[in-house]
């Protein structure tokens, strides 16, 4: 008898190319730039990075620190890599080593620029449109002197609601960004949306497109059909199968107790693994049967290292038999919804634990 104690967690790399390509033609008269930081949502940077420069023919990518630039060179030698954290003294050189470009988003981030520059590229400025995080505001904008000006090759913003199609901040921060560009950057490149503003259509997309969470698979336009495929699964295998009989307790701080004789199945993960705590007494599991789909309702809290679900109406469920967590039937934005969070965190979260056996799926 084989006993399997860990969970698998596989990456589609195939999908994820489809999806870089979808998104390539959405937005066919921009660059389409990859967006890897945070280890490419938890994803493996250097792995995604390699898989697109060499599969798509990616030459942009844009990371949050310098420290993941570095990674993201070795897996694309000529491509562009712009540091969305900006420089600093801690990671000048990840930038020598690596020749990065930073996207300036304060005077003090600029000066630091000035006297470390090392070399002639021109680098991104990044404004505020609207959102209230990193960016020059008008008033230092309107301090900039024309030599400053001839620092930056791209100028960029975010977009705070462009997961909204009609909500009234994408225009508002679409005309703050045209004004503010044409006022102090008319010949310049732009870049005003990640993902979601994609889907907004040309007259959000501009030179250059940032794709980070929809390349994943997540679906940033909610208000319509996900266009996207699935790029992670993730399963686990049943360790225990036991009876629980009625009245008794489930788990810490005992949450859950059992209102009739029910059966229970004790699966290897928890959210030492990444899996939302809580989905405690909220999310599933599931267990295919043939071309039949069951839900196995996940009963007291999720610990560290297991789950445990009720599998009394379930089939034939046997020890050492996979549980899935995420796939085409459950994606990555339904366990956000049920989890009273969003997916991109959950996603940042999965790939990151190396107790999960890593699986590549190439196509």
């Amino acid at each position: 008898m084989s006993i399997l104690t860990r969970p698998i967690f596989e990456i589609n790399l195939k999908n994820l190319l489809k999806n870089y390509q979808t998104l390539q033609k959405i937005a066919s008269h921009a660059i389409a730039a990859a967006v890897v930081k945070d280890d490419a949502y938890g994803l493996g940077a250097e792995r995604v990075a390699q898989y697109l420069y060499e599969k798509a023919g990616c030459r942009c990518f844009f990371v949050a620190h310098g420290i993941e630039g570095e990674i993201v060179r070795k897996a694309a030698p000529e491509a562009q890599i712009y540091v969305l954290q900006g420089i600093g003294e801690d990671s000048l050189e990840s930038f020598k080593n690596a020749h990065l470009i930073p996207v300036i988003s304060s005077p003090q981030m600029l000066e630091f620029w000035k006297k470390n520059r090392f070399f002639d590229t021109k680098v991104m400025i990044n404004i505020e449109t609207g959102l209230n995080r990193l960016g020059f505001r008008e008033k230092e904008l309107e301090a900039l002197s024309p030599e400053d000006k001839d620092l930056f090759g791209c100028v960029m913003s975010h977009l705070a609601c462009g997961d909204e199609k009609d909500h009234f901040m994408n225009e508002h921060q679409l005309s703050n960004f045209k004004r503010l560009k044409e006022k102090f950057f008319p010949n310049l490149r732009a870049s005003l949306s990640a993902s979601d503003g994609t889907f907004l259509g040309a007259k959000f997309q501009f030179d250059i497109v940032r794709l980070g969470a929809a390349l994943y698979g997540i679906n940033t336009a909610p208000y319509r059909e996900n266009q996207m495929l699935p790029v992670v699964t993730l399963k686990a295998p049943v360790l225990q199968i036991a009876d629980l009989p009625k009245g008794d307790f489930v788990g810490y701080s005992a949450t859950y107790r059992a209102a009739s004789e029910r059966k229970i199945a004790i699966v290897s993960i928890g959210y030492g693994d990444g899996v939302p705590r809580a989905l405690s007494n909220v999310g599933k599991l599931f267990f295919p049967r043939g071309d039949k789909l069951f839900e196995a309702r996940i009963i007291g809290r999720i610990s560290m290292d297991n789950i445990i679900c009720d599998i009394t109406d379930i089939p034939d469920v046997e020890f050492g038999e996979y549980a899935f967590l995420l796939n085409d039937f459950y994606t990555l934005d339904d366990m956000g919804r049920d989890a009273g969070t969003i997916s991109y965190e959950i996603l940042s979260r999965l790939g990151k634990n190396p107790r999960k056996i890593l699986v590549e799926n190439k196509g």
